[in-house]
């Protein structure tokens, strides 16, 4: 068992190949998700996201970010006795996996910023019995016009606006308790090569937790896309360049000391399923082109016009 707070067992060496490849896929992230963020944003809609997917997503690339942290631990420690280049080489491979998660949820942040207002306000007229029974007669005449009080509309946050803030909380509560939980057992137990056992566990309950929620993370998105039949606001950019990416991204992590397969699996997961879904989407795109519509089913010819109108807020600016 090493112990990593001794300077001679720290890396010493430099692993350039690595080095190159960890900086580049840090780069092609950054690349990889601007197109769906700028979209979001240019388009001023999140239409077409399924907020399971985004908790999934947000959940599990977390619980991978939580996982490289505690077996990279003792790395973090040999930054105490050097150099600060030769730190920042050992951790790119937490930097990298980091940058994905924050990426990731950007997207959600956006997802909630961006809410298309007709899917996120309802019209609510309340039915009252009594007052139509006691103003209306039997022959159902009025016995009043003047009397009848009309019934006043009021405006509610719809189930699925609801249920997004809901998610987005869950998504905060998991990665604070975890991490509070990660960080506490790293600073109470000594950093050792292999990890304490209680660090071992808990490595992998969060690997083995990310790989299940990336599995589930593409399949609500997969099938409210495959039923509505439109892209949405997803990106084919996004995909198409994230797609052979985790292909390099996993490599990456296989390369990078102190890592296991609870450390890459989940991303070799969520590259295939994002492959399945960068198929139907273009599958869909065929279609939309076919007939004559944009990515949320409206006619090109009118887009904005209707699109304009659709999203008009329901209660008025005063």
């Amino acid at each position: 068992m090493k112990d990593f707070s001794a300077p001679s067992e720290c890396p010493t060496t430099h692993d350039v190949p690595t080095l190159v490849l960890s900086l580049l896929l840090c780069t092609g992230l950054i690349i990889s998700y601007l197109p769906q963020h700028l979209r979001i944003i240019t388009t001023n809609t999140s239409e077409g996201f399924s907020p399971w997917y985004l908790l999934l997503g947000a959940t599990s690339s977390a619980s991978g970010m939580l996982n490289l942290l505690i077996v990279q631990w003792p790395l973090f420690r040999c930054c105490r006795v050097i150099s600060a280049g030769r730190c920042f080489e050992s951790l790119l491979g937490f930097y990298q996996v980091t940058l994905q998660w924050f990426l990731f949820t950007v997207i959600l942040v956006l997802y909630l910023a961006y809410f298309p207002k007709h899917l996120k306000y309802q019209r609510v007229m309340p039915l009252e019995p009594d007052v139509i029974d006691r103003d209306y007669g039997a022959t159902g005449t009025s016995r009043s016009e003047s009397a009848v009080p009309r019934p006043i509309v009021t405006v509610s946050t719809t189930p699925e606006w609801r249920l997004a803030v809901t998610l987005a909380v869950v998504v905060f509560l998991h990665l604070s308790l975890l991490f509070l939980l990660s960080i506490s057992l790293l600073l109470m137990l000594p950093s050792t090569v292999p990890p304490h056992p209680f660090l071992s566990y808990l490595a992998t309950f969060l690997g083995v937790s990310g790989t299940i929620l990336a599995v589930l993370q593409y399949a609500p998105q997969i099938y409210r896309t495959y039923h509505s039949k439109l892209v949405g606001a997803l990106s084919l950019g996004t995909m198409a360049i994230q797609v052979p990416g985790s292909v390099l991204f996993v490599m990456s992590l296989v390369l990078r000391p102190g890592t296991n397969w609870t450390s890459w699996l989940a991303y070799a997961v969520t590259g295939g399923m994002q492959g399945a879904l960068l198929v139907i989407c273009l599958i869909w795109k065929r279609r939309q082109r076919e007939l004559g519509v944009d990515d949320f089913g409206n006619p090109l010819d009118t887009t904005n016009a209707h699109r304009s109108d659709e999203r008009q807020p329901l209660v008025g600016d005063d």
